[in-house]
């Protein structure tokens, strides 16, 4: 009888170790599949609170849109109108005499803007902004950009200075000199295309009669004063090309003087923009802003509809032939079903209108809420009153449903506690996963030394099989 051995007898150590693990991981792959699952619910919970943030968010505008009222001009051309919170409803009727706009002077022409002028001896140039008066009746003047008999009266705003010298008196030196200053006048180089082109243009920063201005020179180089020098009192050295002036209008037939084309008095809540004079009266209606109601109202619909949607498809069940939805079954979000529909249901108090029903906004067979903007702009017309105690009241849909969302999305709220009950399940969850992740890896040791010294076992076994197998062998031949 003959014993046969061979290689063969010899275990695949990294193949049966690699099954053997595989049937020991499977508590982890449970744990892992787990912790999946429980990050998609946590993610879903993410979604949810970004569409109960927007729904909040359409819910205060809501709110705030019904606030807000119309400014609309009859022409456009001749001033824009933009209407705050405190603007009243009603119809005015405008005209326009004339636009504020700031005094423009002119210096005398260089044939150079950047050639130097006088001698760079240090000259201070002191600016102040004022009004200027005369009275035609006493003599008083104003003749191709010259005042004669004038009087000007500083606004008290203060001065301001710049000095000119040897490292900056040239036209281009001195227009970035009062630039930079910030003294309430601006200055631009203009070419007038004559033989001596380059000239200094100045010009109030503001409008109105009261930024005029004086300027007086004090040094040691003449040239800038006979450049920059102006006084309306007396010598003039540069010429007057516009003349300050405040805008002149009346609304509904009250004068009103603005040192500002904006003007933001002369209608309550209503600021003006005027733009040219008027040639005809013109007209400017405020009412109540019923395309911004209509606008915030189909956000809020649409608001409600992505988050019921969600809400509903998340916590749906499976079939046999259709998955569930990730947070099918969270008690959370049933919770959030019961408040919404609880607040919905329950009717606004102190006015007539009572339902979103009565002011377009009703329910849809899936739930769903659908906007019809003529039965809210009717309601709107007929009841503005009701409307916004409908939405706007502590009792109305918007206050309520706004509360609701910010409750849910504060700390300690439905959404944040639930989040932090399921972040914390897979924190714990992966702690686990590393305790038995380092159990295997100790596991896949052992089972690696063990086989490995089986191996051993078995080729010292089958050496000894081949010896002995030789040995019976060999005393069969003798």
């Amino acid at each position: 009888m003959a014993i046969t051995a061979s290689s063969s007898t010899a275990i695949d150590v990294p193949s049966l170790v690699s099954q053997l693990m595989a049937v020991e991981r499977r508590p982890i792959d449970k744990l892992t599949a787990k912790i999946a699952s429980y990050e998609t619910k946590i993610s879903s919970f993410g979604t949810l609170s970004s569409l109960v943030s927007g729904f909040q968010t359409a819910a205060k505008n809501l709110n705030t849109s019904l606030q807000k009222v119309a400014a609309t001009p009859s022409d456009a051309s001749v001033f824009a109108a933009t209407a705050g919170s405190t603007a009243v409803p009603g119809n005015y009727t405008m005209n326009v005499s004339q636009l504020a706009q700031s005094q423009n002077l002119v210096a005398t022409g260089q044939t150079s803007s950047t050639a130097a002028i006088g001698d760079g001896t240090a000259t201070t140039v002191t600016f102040d902004l004022g009004a200027i008066s005369f009275d035609p009746l006493n003599g008083g003047s104003l003749t191709n950009g010259v005042y004669s008999g004038a009087t000007f009266t500083s606004n008290g705003s203060g001065t301001a200075s710049i000095t000119i010298d040897s490292s900056n008196n040239t036209l281009e030196g001195i227009r970035d000199a009062i630039n930079t200053a910030a003294a309430g006048v601006t200055a631009t180089i203009v070419n007038d295309g004559s033989g001596t082109p380059y000239r200094l243009a100045l010009s109030s920063s503001s409008t109105g009669v009261s930024n005029s201005f004086k300027i007086t020179t004090s040094g040691g180089d003449g040239s800038i004063n006979s450049l920059l020098g102006y006084d309306p009192e007396g010598t003039q050295n540069l010429t007057q090309t516009l003349a300050a002036q405040n805008a002149q209008l009346t609304v509904n037939g009250i004068a009103i003087t603005s040192a500002s084309n904006t003007v933001s008095e002369a209608i309550q809540g209503v600021t003006l923009t005027l733009k040219n004079p008027t040639t005809t009266p013109a007209s400017l209606t405020v009412a109540r802003d019923t395309t911004a109601i209509n606008t915030a109202a189909a956000s809020f619909v649409d608001a409600y509809n992505a988050l019921a949607s969600q809400i509903k498809s998340r916590s749906a069940y499976g079939t046999t032939t259709t998955g569930g939805g990730s947070l099918a079954g969270d008690g959370t979000l049933r919770v959030m079903q019961d408040q919404l529909r609880g607040i919905l249901m329950t009717p606004a108090s102190g006015g007539t209108l009572t339902t979103l029903t009565q002011v377009g906004i009703s329910f849809q067979k899936d739930g769903s809420l659908l906007l019809d903007s003529s039965k809210l702009n009717s309601a709107i017309a007929t009841n503005f009153s009701d409307v916004t105690n409908l939405f706007s009241s502590s009792t109305g849909y918007a206050t309520r449903l706004e509360a609701w969302a910010k409750s849910a999305l504060d700390a300690g709220g439905l959404i944040d506690t639930r989040t932090q009950s399921l972040n914390k399940y897979v924190k714990d969850q992966h702690e686990a996963v590393d305790r038995l992740e380092n159990r295997m890896t100790a596991l896949q040791k052992k089972y690696t030394a063990e086989y490995t010294n089986l191996n051993l076992l078995l080729s010292r076994m089958n050496s000894t099989s081949t010896y002995l197998t030789q040995q019976l062998a060999s005393s069969q031949s003798n």
